[in-house]
């Protein structure tokens, strides 16, 4: 019954919401239609609405929940969906909530690890050091004195989040049957992509093998922290992990103080940043000042420590391979090679006209390449290529939205600390050895070694193999090669005729011409 009148009061909460923004006037507005122009005339009539129509939005959402206010974080990161304006507006949205109880979080705790709390910890501190709409976060002490951080899902978030969807489902279908840019924009696959964004957040199992994986890729590095999980005591609703210990990032006055190389500190994010995406293929995709300390530790003093590890992007082979493409050929001006590399990955339709859309990404880049390299946003570069998609119908590629997004938070994170930080010239020679070491030599190296355990075991077989199939062939392979030989000795008879035919005629014309010489010289 409970969920009943839920699902019934919620709508009707969300309708006042919008009638009280004048939400509705915007999105009639926004689907182009007279008819539907007219109404959002109409509806608006008599009401007033302060703040442009960003703010209004965001000021919505902020009111609808957490929920929405993930969808419009996760809406800020598509500029090629809305009008930069309220692409702004959106990314202010903030994710801090109001913590759940303690005895609530100690409750939750205990059912999901089957046991009270004292079995597991030593200590375990009741006031949340973070919360947000999906989670909270407890520092706690385990018997054998290693000090963690407890992450605990929030409690009922299933329920709500699934009721949330199933209207954001209804209202995408909605603005796809009525929007002229409806089905290129796919709205519906949008909140599918939502969807599976906010329930690979609901299992902190998933988070923990997240960290655990991007943990390992950095170990070389000596460049970024990952806390270690406590597998034992991780759960799809309670992770348990190494605490780790730090000065936030956005803190540059305290981490001045205690001697960090804030320069270093801007070229190591854009190092990793890089060898994340090109080399691992695997990126932390949040990486906004909140999930970043840095760590006064002696024994890793300046590095990063990296946390919060819900949201990863992956790539393929195949999109490195074209990313790294696209940025070498940015770096040269080459636009007809970002053009043709477009079409080659399938990102435009294969029917694109290379000049048009060569064109249009000299106009897009030209303005950003006169100025100083230190000036020049790569971020705000790929934003404005997302931008032009509309035009040429440019399917966006969700690992390549969560790319884009994070690129702005590197670039931006990196010129707050050093303004003066050229993000093309740091970037330009890591792509550059990495095209090198996949095209030359070390490339092909690298790629025998990933085979080797094939070939090691296909090697020892190939005689036998070799043997077997022209032992015992396929029948039909051996009719096909006795047609062959039939065939081809058939020629061989024609040919041997005409040529003995031809040798013949040759002799007869020959004798006829000693004959004739030698009665014109009256030997006859």
């Amino acid at each position: 019954m409970r969920a009943v009148l839920r699902s019934f009061l919620r709508p009707l909460f969300i309708g006042g919401i919008v009638l009280r923004h004048g939400l509705d006037g915007l999105l009639l507005d926004s689907l182009r239609r007279p008819a539907l122009t007219k109404l959002a005339r109409v509806l608006t009539l008599g009401r007033r609405f302060n703040g442009s129509r960003g703010q209004r939005l965001r000021e919505a959402l902020e009111q609808l929940g957490p929920i929405f206010v993930k969808f419009g974080q996760m809406l800020s990161t598509r500029r090629d969906l809305l009008p930069p304006d309220v692409a702004d507006e959106l990314a202010r949205l903030q994710d801090d909530v109001p913590p759940f109880s303690s005895a609530e979080s100690a409750r939750l705790v205990e059912k999901a690890l089957g046991r009270p709390l004292s079995a597991v910890f030593k200590q375990f501190d009741a006031d949340p050091i973070a919360s947000a709409s999906i989670a909270q976060v407890h520092f706690a002490v385990l018997h054998d004195g290693r000090e963690v951080a407890v992450k605990v899902l929030r409690p009922g978030m299933l329920d709500v989040i699934d009721d949330d969807l199933a209207i954001m489902r209804t209202l995408a279908g909605w603005v796809e049957r009525l929007w002229a840019d409806g089905k290129r924009l796919k709205p519906r696959e949008v909140v599918a992509e939502f969807d599976k964004y906010l329930h690979d957040e609901l299992d902190l199992v998933r988070e923990a093998a997240n960290a655990a994986q991007l943990r390992r890729n950095m170990a070389g590095l000596d460049l970024v922290l990952v806390p270690e999980m406590i597998w034992d005591f991780c759960t799809p609703t309670v992770m348990v992990m190494e605490r780790m210990k730090g000065v936030p990032i956005s803190q540059l006055q305290r981490l001045r103080d205690a001697g960090v190389d804030i320069r270093k500190l801007a070229r190591d994010g854009v190092t990793i940043f890089f060898t994340q995406v090109f080399r691992d293929g695997f990126f932390h995709a949040d990486m906004h000042p909140g999930n970043i300390q840095v760590s006064l530790d002696p024994l890793s003093f300046g590095r990063y420590i990296a946390l919060d590890f819900g949201i990863i992007g992956t790539l393929t082979e195949v999109d490195k391979d074209y990313l790294a493409q696209n940025f070498i050929a940015f770096f040269h001006r080459d636009y007809k090679r970002v053009a043709e590399l477009h079409i080659e990955s399938g990102w435009v339709p294969a029917n694109t006209r290379v000049d048009e859309l060569e064109g249009a990404i000299r106009t897009v880049c030209e303005p950003y390449f006169d100025r100083p390299l230190k000036e020049i946003s790569l971020g705000q570069v790929l934003l404005r290529l997302f931008q032009i998609s509309r035009r040429f119908n440019v399917e966006i590629q969700p690992q390549l939205v969560l790319l884009q997004k994070t690129l702005l938070n590197v670039e931006g994170l990196g010129r707050q600390l050093d303004p003066e930080l050229d993000l093309w010239s740091t970037a330009k020679p890591f792509l550059e050895r990495w095209m090198h070491e996949q095209i030359g030599w070390r490339g092909m190296l690298g790629r025998l070694k990933r085979e080797a355990p094939r070939y090691a075991k296909l090697l020892p077989e190939l005689p036998r193999l070799l043997h077997h199939q022209l032992a015992h062939g396929d029948r039909a392979l051996r009719q096909d090669l006795q047609a062959i030989l039939k065939e081809q000795r058939r020629t061989n008879r024609t040919l041997s005729a005409a040529l003995w035919l031809g040798l013949g005629f040759a002799l007869g014309l020959l004798v006829a011409r000693l004959l004739l010489t030698l009665h014109s010289q009256g030997a006859l």
